[in-house]
């Protein structure tokens, strides 16, 4: 039943915008979604994430970008992220046990990303949440 309004509402003018569940109607995106969002932390790339779709890296990476509105790697990252700041609002772990939980190989790799991402570290974002760009994620 689920299913079926979600993918009534995706056939209707209200979900015809980018975003994940858009993807959800299109089997390859949806693969490829699923694959993410089971593991984040693998090093997904591009062609194993068209493999699951059983389409080609250009096929994927186009529909992708046109139904998700972000590339599959914009998605991936913005996905640890927000998996990360999760995980620093609810103060569990360190830094570094978060980035590997979320696919990075160190805490200054999550750094990095989480910076570029919401505009502040890691660190100050779980002293003070409230403080970051969470525009940026969505």
């Amino acid at each position: 039943m689920l299913v079926h309004v979600l993918r009534s509402h995706l056939e209707s003018e209200a979900g015809t915008g980018p975003g994940w569940l858009a993807g959800l109607a299109d089997p390859a995106v949806a693969a490829a979604l699923a694959c993410v969002h089971r593991d984040p932390a693998h090093p997904w790339t591009v062609a194993e994430l068209a493999r699951a779709g059983s389409v080609s890296r250009t096929v994927l990476a186009t529909r992708f970008k046109k139904v998700v509105g972000q590339a599959p790697h914009e998605y991936l990252t913005a996905w640890r992220i927000e998996l990360a700041a999760k995980q620093l609002r609810k103060g569990e772990g360190t830094v570094a046990s978060i980035a590997q939980a979320v696919g990075y190989s160190s805490d200054s790799a999550l750094s990095t990303a989480f910076k570029r991402v919401m505009g502040t570290s890691p660190r100050h974002y779980r002293e003070h949440p409230e403080s970051a760009d969470m525009a940026q994620i969505r």
